[in-house]
């Protein structure tokens, strides 16, 4: 890594070199763009592809490691401003995805669901010697989260859910495809911070110029100085069958999963996909659910604000050790 803004991909295997025998290899340590330390990983799904991470570990661990999980087409590296303010006093792992970041994409667009990444996920756990983890889910992360629940009740401690929860508006999941739909990759990064305002600026009208450019890095990845796309179109080929007039989607059952573990909910004031009364139906279904609204933001919310990130911390502490 030379200035933490080149592409994961390139880090990773510059890092941790060719593809190794056994099923998962660290590279050496390395800073993110905020100066956080970690280091890159690699393993291997149970299909063969070679997913990547970062593991911000502590010195001295404080608690079950942080497992984030960002969104449908994003990546690991939503999460530097989740490891910059947690990173020193508890171990922070982020991972990409199938098919997003540094992480290989399926053949033929094959196990982009939630319960093969959920199976992803468990597998980097095992890698790592992670008995249990507090998951971090955005999104699409989030759903992971639910259904890694139910695939395995005892890896997850508790669970923060960001901008997702028992139920999908499908407005907000049609403006997702719309706007995956007609992405262009811009031909540089002013262009890239520009085309990231024009987007979603209507929800996050109190980003400044600096903050959609780190919205943009975020977003694509650099290569040779130049944006770059960071996910497999194959992705967004799970909503081509959406319709307006389609009730939302059910995740009562996922989210069931969760209902003996702590679990906070983040919603963007200006979300299109979780609604303020899913959230109030949530707090019905899971008594004790905290939940936290990030003020003119919406899908999903940047976990970069100092009261968000307030709220976790006082989340986390309610943890046990």
């Amino acid at each position: 890594m030379t200035n933490g803004i080149e592409s994961p991909r390139t880090q990773a295997s510059d890092a941790i070199g060719p593809r190794p025998a056994d099923w998962l290899a660290m590279g050496g340590q390395q800073c993110d763009v905020l100066g956080t330390p970690y280091r890159p990983f690699r393993y291997f799904s149970m299909d063969g592809l070679a997913l990547a991470g970062r593991d911000y570990r502590a010195d001295g661990q404080n608690g079950p490691p942080l497992l984030c999980l960002p969104g449908l087409t994003r990546n690991g590296r939503d999460f530097e401003p989740v490891a910059a303010r947690f990173a020193a006093s508890r171990r922070v792992i982020s991972l990409d995805l199938r098919g997003r970041g540094a992480s290989e994409p399926s053949p033929g667009g094959r196990g982009y669901d939630p319960a093969t990444e959920a199976g992803d996920v468990i597998r980097a756990m095992d890698g790592l010697g992670i008995d249990r983890a507090v998951f971090l889910g955005t999104s699409r992360g989030g759903i992971v989260s639910m259904v890694a629940a139910a695939m395995g009740p005892d890896r997850i401690v508790a669970a923060i859910l960001n901008d997702i929860g028992a139920r999908i508006e499908i407005d907000g999941l049609i403006r997702i495809r719309s706007y995956l739909a007609g992405a262009t990759v811009p031909g540089d990064w002013p262009a890239a911070g520009e085309a990231a305002k024009a987007a979603v600026g209507a929800t996050f009208p109190d980003l400044d110029a600096a903050a959609w450019d780190r919205f943009a890095r975020r977003l694509w990845r650099d290569r040779n100085g130049r944006p770059a796309l960071d996910y497999d179109p194959d992705i967004a080929r799970s909503l081509d069958a959406l319709t307006p007039d389609m009730p939302p989607i059910d995740l009562t059952g996922a989210f069931a999963a969760l209902g003996a573990k702590p679990v906070m909910v983040i919603r963007g004031e200006f979300s299109t996909i979780l609604s303020a009364g899913t959230v109030d139906d949530m707090a019905g279904l899971h008594p004790g659910l905290i939940a936290h609204t990030v003020p003119r933001q919406g899908h999903a919310p940047l976990l970069e604000d100092d009261p968000t990130l307030d709220a976790i911390t006082a989340f986390l502490g309610t943890l046990p050790a």
